[in-house]
């Protein structure tokens, strides 16, 4: 089975110039977790709402005042449309993360995928996902 038959498609996107607040009410609005950090058509970066609540409010930064480039996560786990769900499971295993973005083979974003939507296909892989995921303290 192809990432594409079970990702979600028509990803919302933020751009590095917004404001931590716009990114949270962005996610509040439309009831997720993360946003995938877009400059013009280039994918640079992604933001949580862990990451506002770890590097804005836990820090006592203001919100209104700080970019989303300023606290979004760098490095972006990727998968293509056209790769095999075993293959975008494996990458959230080993990386230890529950979402990819999902890119095109012209890199362009294309989709969303997460544990949900494998969890819909197959509950095993997607259990060995969050197994992985389960964070050790």
């Amino acid at each position: 089975m192809k990432v594409q038959e079970v990702m979600t498609p028509k990803v919302e996107t933020i751009a590095p110039s917004n404001t931590a607040k716009e990114a949270a009410r962005k996610m509040h609005d439309l009831h997720i977790g993360s946003l995938p950090v877009v400059d013009g058509d280039q994918l640079v970066g992604i933001i949580t709402d862990r990451d506002i609540c770890v590097r804005v409010t836990a820090t006592g930064r203001d919100a209104t005042m700080t970019r989303v480039k300023e606290v979004m996560g760098k490095a972006v786990e990727t998968c293509f449309e056209d790769q095999d769900i075993n293959d975008a499971a494996k990458r959230m295993i080993d990386h230890h993360i529950r979402r990819l973005v999902v890119l095109n083979r012209d890199n362009g974003i294309s989709g969303f995928l997460s544990v949900d939507n494998i969890a819909s296909k197959s509950h095993e892989l997607a259990s060995s996902i969050l197994e992985a995921t389960i964070p050790i303290h």
